[in-house]
């Protein structure tokens, strides 16, 4: 019994007597009237579950959780998923609980495939395909990954956000990759901005890794980040990356 392991996709709030085996594909602390650690995580059959630490359990947690690792949890609850746009496709939010545990466990291979033709031995990414977004096939509520030639970018813009009674200060850089609009904030925008004036090529390959559609009148507008989930990736290794780069009919890279 020690090496069952249960679906993502089979999760439901009946039992909190749950063990999946999963990868940690994004980490990040979300910081407001209550800090809690954010994580989406990836099951072998590519099916993936937003999962929250609270602030009065992040003590017992957070030396056990690093990005791209792979872990064993062991009992913990399920709500529903809420909100105007979802980090997943799956109904439920996994929570931790004083009583949940944390096992180590080997790196999971996976063969992810969203591309055609296929791509695979990518171990974090299932991206999107651009028709699917700009025929409104992607539904908004859900983000998604994209990767992509970067033939368009602006400059970054100091913009203020009003949120309640508060005023934040802001990064914004408009970028478009080969077919789609995109706008970029705060920290994934400082990141941008960083590598576009270290870089001396004239085309980035880029993949971005949960981003947010827009629509607006029936029609698509621009994927745009969530701050704090949301990331953009250069890394040539990428298997996403080098098949761009592939199919471009120029060097420069």
């Amino acid at each position: 019994m020690a090496g069952i392991f249960d679906n993502v996709i089979d999760l439901s709030p009946v039992k909190t007597t749950w063990k999946i085996k999963v990868k940690i594909i994004r980490l990040w602390i979300s910081v407001g009237d209550i800090e809690s650690i954010e994580m989406v995580l990836l099951d072998s059959n590519g099916d993936m579950i937003h999962a929250t630490v609270n602030e009065d359990v992040i003590p017992i947690f957070e030396s056990f959780f690093e990005e791209d690792d792979s872990k064993i949890f062991i009992n913990f609850s399920l709500s529903q998923s809420c909100g105007s746009y979802r980090l997943t496709k799956h109904p439920l939010k996994n929570w931790f609980q004083a009583t949940t545990r944390v096992r180590f466990c080997d790196d999971l291979p996976y063969k992810i495939d969203g591309f055609t033709p296929p791509i695979t031995d990518c171990n974090f990414l299932c991206c999107a395909r651009y028709m699917d977004i700009l025929r409104g096939l992607s539904h908004p509520k859900f983000c998604v990954d994209l990767g992509g030639a970067m033939v368009e970018v602006g400059v970054i813009e100091d913009i203020q956000e009003i949120q309640g009674n508060k005023i934040f200060a802001n990064n914004q850089i408009r970028i478009r990759l080969a077919q789609i609009r995109c706008v970029v904030y705060g920290s994934v925008a400082e990141k941008l901005y960083q590598h576009r004036i270290a870089s001396n090529v004239n085309v980035l390959i880029c993949v971005l890794k949960l981003w947010r559609i827009e629509r607006a009148n029936g029609r698509f507008r621009h994927l745009t980040t969530v701050e704090g989930c949301s990331d953009i990736l250069f890394n040539s290794e990428i298997s996403q990356i080098k098949y761009y780069k592939s199919m471009i009919p120029f060097r420069g890279f």
